[in-house]
């Protein structure tokens, strides 16, 4: 089943796409809560089908490096704390899921937000990132009608 799994600016965890209204959109959080609300317009919503990380190469989408890191962690949680890991631990744990990640271009705190992710992702039962991130074609989050 593809998913739509999105991420709003401002707004913190991770959320799926429920339904869409004349304005905005219906989103429903991933955590425990599964709290729902809407998504307006001037809201900046960015579905993870969209993201990519840089690499020394081409960019990755994100299912991939996402896919990368289920297989390190064997489909559970991460083993590092990402909120207390010192910048030096994070990027050596990164680089063992991407070693070609851009050194200069990716940020601590983007290595912070994808492990935040993964993690919220894999609380969902969502483990199974080729199938529910990958983008198909005609996917458009912003595709408001």
């Amino acid at each position: 089943m593809k998913e739509t799994i999105l991420a709003i600016s401002g707004k913190p965890g991770l959320y799926r796409l429920i339904s869409r209204g004349k304005a905005n959109l219906i989103v429903e959080a991933l955590d425990a809560t599964k709290r729902r609300m809407p998504a307006f317009a001037s809201d900046r919503v960015t579905s993870l089908a969209d993201i990519a990380m840089y690499t020394d190469d081409e960019d990755m989408p994100l299912w991939k490096v996402l896919k990368n890191l289920s297989e390190k962690e064997n489909g559970k949680q991460t083993e590092i704390n990402y909120k207390k890991a010192k910048n030096e631990e994070l990027r050596e744990y990164f680089a063992e899921v991407l070693p070609t990640y851009d050194r200069e271009r990716v940020h601590d705190s983007d290595i912070k937000k994808l492990l935040q992710w993964y993690n919220i992702l894999v609380s969902a039962g969502i483990t199974d990132f080729e199938e529910t991130l990958a983008p198909t074609e005609g996917d458009n989050v912003d595709d408001r009608k």
